[in-house]
């Protein structure tokens, strides 16, 4: 029983920071958020991520849009 009391309070206290998240980024101005976004750009290309030739991610993107409407 000690064990559901704890999943429980673990979900109830992940969902209250996702709720403090989600109040943080509206209060973001657009130009935090574009801060934001240009950091993460910058440290992909300076760690040398690329998105790579991948010219089927339109048709991943497809079939996933098709299975979440069949739910």
């Amino acid at each position: 029983m000690e064990a559901g009391i704890d999943i429980k309070f673990y979900r109830e206290r992940w969902k209250a920071v996702e709720e403090i998240e989600r109040q943080e980024l509206r209060a973001m101005t657009m130009e935090e958020h574009w801060r934001q976004i240009n950091s993460i750009f910058q440290f992909a290309l300076s760690t040398g991520w690329t998105r790579g030739n991948d010219d089927h991610e339109m048709e991943v993107f497809n079939r996933w849009a098709i299975l979440k409407g069949a739910l």
